[in-house]
Formats: C-alpha cells, sequence, structure tokens
C-alpha cells in the first residue's frame, strides 16, 4: 500500500521585523509534499543546514533540528493544499530553504 501524502504550504505568521525572528533567518513561504502537518514542518526543518553537516559539531549526537523556524508555531502555520500528485516523494516542491541558517559565533 502506497503512503498517502499532500502538499502543505508553510506561510509565515510573524512579520521579518517580529522579535520571534532574532534566532532563526525569514525564510517566507515553502510548499512540502508530506504526510501530515506535523510532518510537513519536519521536511521543511530536514532540508535546512545541521550541525551535523559541517565539520563543526557542537557535540557528537547533537542536531540543530528543533531550533528551526519551521518548527515554530509562532513563526510559521502550515496549510493543506491538498491530495499530492500520484508518484510524489518527501520533500520541498516550492520556495527556498535557507542553508545559512547556522552563523558562526566565533570572531
Amino acid at each position: 500500500m502506497q503512503e498517502e501524502l499532500k502538499i502543505f504550504r508553510l506561510a509565515p505568521l510573524a512579520e521579518p521585523n517580529d522579535p520571534n525572528w532574532q534566532n532563526a533567518q525569514y525564510q517566507g513561504e515553502v510548499t512540502v509534499v508530506a504526510r501530515s502537518s506535523g510532518d510537513a514542518r519536519l521536511v521543511a526543518s530536514e532540508a535546512e543546514l545541521d550541525f551535523r553537516e559541517i565539520d563543526a559539531k557542537p557535540a557528537e549526537g547533537v542536531t540543530t533540528d528543533m531550533a528551526s523556524a519551521f518548527r515554530n508555531e509562532k513563526l510559521y502555520t502550515v496549510i493543506e493544499e491538498g491530495p499530492a500528485p500520484p508518484g510524489s516523494k518527501r520533500g520541498v516542491i516550492g520556495g527556498t530553504v535557507r542553508i545559512d541558517n547556522i552563523i558562526s559565533t566565533q570572531l
């Protein structure tokens, strides 16, 4: 049985100058194919750069996935757009997910 995938749009709730963006990059709208609204947040956050994908790791087994703005309900809402076309795969299909979300704090 093939899993049922849907198209979801993650839309910013907060204005670009809102103080809730202080720890995240404003990215605009992103469209994803996912299983549910919660999975849509995961799909978008997984597209961002993570500490485990670069040489500078904070510690073994530590990830920055949970810090994604896409997982913050004050910053993004998830809107179901409808069923995904047959043969679709989970992933980002619209918008741009920035990969400069990790900023070095070293001088």
